[in-house]
């Protein structure tokens, strides 16, 4: 997804412009945020988070592996995550603490404009070496939580990465960080893309990639949170 388009736009068709993607990127979180909010409303059970991701990620391989601009499969995407996250904020808001679910949209929201800024004012632009360490630690993070994931079958708490320990706080905030990496790629991205004057269906592709990204930033902040908060 990340990278420079190599292809021209078509003789006849419309090219993309950032507010194409502006417009798209608001309908894709709109989706996620409608569906978030009636997972939340009809209490929907904690059982079925589980299965959305895990339909909203396979969704999401495929659009990223296939560099896919079906706008069907993109909403569906923030049809999937948007009840996961639903139900996951639902449960933080009842059982951690009230208000925690709002701490953690105005902490993504703060990311959003700081990170926005940063590029906007040029204090850093994302170079080919960013790019590939960025990617790669994507991957690598990716893989840790998996490692992770497995070894807490073994040992309580897996390899420390997710419990309320200065190891788990370290590895939130190099997550949060990391996602705010993401969106300095999707802003080159955007510039990129609309200056190259590709096809206007991609700004369905670039719209994804910015709520990836926002979608990563909010659980990693709302995790982050949830060490330092407590219902008592």
């Amino acid at each position: 997804m990340y990278g420079a388009p190599s292809y021209a736009p078509p003789a006849a068709g419309r090219t993309m412009t950032i507010d194409d993607v502006v417009v798209r990127g608001f309908m894709t979180l709109g989706t996620l945020v409608v569906s978030a909010a009636l997972a939340w409303y009809f209490d929907l059970p904690p059982a079925l988070a589980v299965p959305a991701a895990l339909v909203g990620l396979v969704i999401g391989l495929v659009v990223s592996f296939k560099q896919s601009t079906n706008p069907a499969l993109i909403l569906g995407y923030a049809v999937c995550y948007g009840v996961a996250i639903g139900i996951i904020s639902h449960i933080a808001d009842e059982f951690i603490a009230k208000g925690i679910v709002l701490q953690a949209v105005v902490g993504t929201m703060v990311a959003f404009g700081g990170t926005l800024a940063v590029y906007a004012l040029k204090i850093f632009r994302p170079t080919p070496k960013f790019t590939k360490f960025v990617i790669a630690a994507g991957f690598a993070a990716v893989g840790l939580m998996l490692l992770n994931w497995i070894a807490s079958f073994f040992v309580g708490g897996g390899l420390g990465l997710r419990t309320d320990s200065p190891m788990g706080w370290i590895f939130s905030v190099a997550m949060i960080l990391l996602g705010c990496f993401f969106l300095l790629l999707d802003f080159s991205d955007i510039e990129q893309s609309a200056r190259a004057g590709v096809p206007e269906r991609y700004s369905w592709l670039l719209a994804f990639g910015l709520t990836l990204s926002l979608v990563w930033l909010y659980l990693e902040i709302l995790r982050f949170i949830s060490y330092f908060t407590s219902s008592d």
